[in-house]
């Protein structure tokens, strides 16, 4: 594919997206992108007064509910509200944020990126007619999934490496649950995408010196949030490999356009990806009905 961008997305009236995080950065790109190509979206936002705010850009083919993903009862309530949707985008997400924990106990960046999400999943995919887009980082490039300390209750906290094991339990997530939907002869897909380096609130959260040398690195580096969320986008609304993995196609996977994109060998570890969803069951106490 060559330069796929907004003007590219199908027409996609008389279809609902939930996409989480949809109150800044690559969420509120996608959203506007996505009611511009006709659909209904659904911001679900833990920050509501930000959510508002880009759905009144919107207008009426937007809507706002609270979700809080660090919060399993935020994460039910959501899911109880949504009658159906054509596709669920797993975009929100935390990154290197000091060491800190869920509503449920859970580390922060894996409960919040990865638990948060496949809990979602699981009560929602029943009502989502066509996909699930899961958002990982090239960063899942330097995760390492301890199945015995996924929370880091036993080892000393480190939040590159703990943001490192999220991304790479969203990935796995995506190709585990692409394995499941498939085995169970389930019309859905499973797609997973990554923005590369997109100027984003997400490099200013860690309250540490990073933030200022992270904010001049998004000046100086980073492309925009908008050419960021072409990647979920695409994996969203096109005609893409069911299990794939999308990213841009410039150099190192940081800028451009959506492609194909390569991932770890971690990342495809069948093993280690079972025993996270088995763990992942246990921890969120979500099953999935997979088979429809």
């Amino acid at each position: 594919m060559s330069r796929w961008d907004t003007s590219n997305i199908p027409d996609q009236s008389g279809r609902t997206f939930i996409v989480t995080g949809a109150n800044s950065g690559l969420g509120a790109a996608a959203v506007r992108a996505l009611a511009g190509a006709g659909a209904q979206v659904i911001l679900a936002c833990r920050n509501m007064a930000k959510g508002e705010r880009v759905a009144a850009e919107i207008g009426p083919r937007a809507q706002v509910r609270k979700l809080d993903l660090a919060d399993l009862a935020s994460v039910r309530e959501f899911a109880d509200s949504v009658d159906k949707a054509d596709v669920l985008i797993n975009n929100a997400g935390v990154m290197a944020v000091p060491q800190g924990r869920t509503a449920d106990g859970f580390e922060m960046q894996v409960g919040t990126n990865h638990l948060g999400h496949f809990a979602l999943t699981g009560l929602l995919l029943d009502k989502i007619s066509d996909r699930v887009v899961t958002v990982s980082s090239g960063a899942h490039r330097t995760g390492k999934i301890d199945l015995e300390d996924l929370n880091w209750e036993h080892r000393k906290y480190q939040r590159w490496p703990a943001y490192g094991q999220a991304k790479l339990a969203n990935l796995m997530f995506a190709n585990e649950l692409h394995r499941r939907l498939t085995a169970a002869g389930s019309p859905k897909i499973s797609v997973a995408a990554h923005p590369g380096y997109a100027s984003t609130e997400l490099q200013s959260h860690t309250e540490s010196i990073l933030d200022t040398i992270m904010k001049y690195g998004n000046r100086l580096l980073a492309q925009s949030a908008e050419m960021g969320a072409l990647p979920e986008l695409f994996a969203a609304t096109d005609n893409v490999e069911p299990g794939a993995y999308y990213g841009p196609d410039g150099w190192l996977g940081m800028h451009g356009y959506p492609a194909r994109s390569s991932s770890s060998a971690a990342s495809k570890d069948e093993e280690v990806a079972s025993g996270l969803w088995e763990l992942s069951e246990k921890l969120t106490g979500v099953t999935f009905s997979i088979g429809n």
